[in-house]
């Protein structure tokens, strides 16, 4: 059951991501679409990534059906992960990429609520009816109160990739994923409708709007690949470069717009370059290969690495910004195959009363 009430009204705010987790979301792959040729290759990826997440936190871990599950539980054992710390959850999906189909958790200290917002499969893909079901399926396993923000009547379409949060009113997002007429999720909305939304939803008082995203995002411009807030104030920021490469252009304007912002408290931000690797390309397509779709879990960052001489400065920076957690590599050249990799696979749960 839908609440009537905004949460906001109600004193509930989304969290940032580095606020303690009560758990990880992730769904375990079985679309071979998704990933022609590497499935199996990427399903040794999602093992390494619960193996981490489980040392500091529960993983809620759908799966969609026995068949798939059976291969989940193989694998993680083969791993010696702590099958204890793993629920698994039999919901039907199209797609893994939880990050977006999943709902956004909210906060008012002492309850977890969750904003159902629809997913449409990107404004590009039929097979999204099931993902779209999630968050009423979660709410209901969950026993949660389930907001569902409308625009005229209709619901408001979002992904979770679209938008960033420090937990005290700023949120990041593009232009280009939420204005543009490519891709569109919700015609007719302007950027005052979007940020009243966003207000009423998730607690935001300041949107900053970047530009465009990166090659190859099929997402078309989602911020989680660009800008990442990683405490109140600072941001990291994908960079380019090399100048013939074609992300040096959109990444240096959005570089510039960061330095003159600030937040909704009025501070200025500090902003911190993070190196981009070289072009992955696979069966002559550019991937969307960024090492800002990086993944705070409680006492660690996985960081998505690509065989690439960037790799150790990408680690090297989030170490600096992240000084009080591990900051750990998890190999990503066949997860991005599927265009997206940890970030755009998982999605925290807060935790209350921490």
């Amino acid at each position: 059951m839908s609440e009537t009430k905004t949460p906001s009204a109600l004193g509930f705010r989304h969290p940032a991501e580095w606020e303690p987790h009560a758990a990880t979301w992730l769904a375990w792959p079985h679309q071979e679409e998704d990933w022609p040729g590497k499935l199996a290759a990427v399903g040794w990826a999602y093992t390494e990534m619960v193996r981490k997440i489980t040392r500091h936190e529960r993983v809620r871990l759908i799966v969609s059906g026995a068949e798939i599950e059976a291969r989940a539980r193989e694998a993680l054992t083969k791993a010696h992960v702590d099958l204890e710390r793993v629920d698994f959850l039999s919901f039907p999906t199209d797609r893994g990429w939880m990050r977006d189909s999943a709902p956004s958790f909210v906060v008012d200290g002492n309850e977890v609520a969750l904003v159902d917002w629809r997913f449409n499969g990107w404004a590009k893909y039929p097979n999204h009816l099931e993902d779209d079901r999630l968050p009423e399926r979660i709410a209901d396993w969950s026993k949660r109160r389930r907001f569902v923000p409308t625009f005229r009547g209709e619901r408001v379409v979002l992904e979770g990739g679209a938008i960033d949060l420090d937990g005290q009113g700023t949120m990041l997002t593009t232009e280009e994923c939420l204005l543009s007429e490519v891709q569109q999720r919700n015609p007719g909305m302007s950027k005052a409708d979007y940020e009243r939304v966003f207000a009423d939803h998730l607690g935001v008082s300041k949107v900053i709007w970047l530009n465009r995203g990166i090659v190859g995002d099929d997402t078309h411009g989602h911020v989680d690949d660009i800008a990442r807030f990683v405490r109140p104030g600072v941001v990291v920021v994908a960079y380019e470069t090399r100048q013939d490469d074609e992300n040096y252009e959109p990444l240096a304007e959005n570089y510039e717009l960061l330095q003159g912002m600030t937040d909704a408290k009025g501070r200025k931000l500090e902003v911190v370059k993070l190196p981009m690797p070289s072009p992955v390309v696979f069966d002559d397509m550019r991937l969307p290969a960024s090492y800002a779709n990086f993944y705070i879990a409680n006492g660690q960052v996985l960081v998505p690495t690509f065989n690439d001489p960037n790799d150790r400065v990408a680690l090297g920076t989030l170490a600096e910004v992240f000084p009080d957690r591990e900051v750990v590599g998890i190999h990503a050249v066949d997860l991005v195959w599927g265009l997206g990799t940890l970030h755009c696979l998982s999605h925290e749960e807060p935790a209350v009363g921490k």
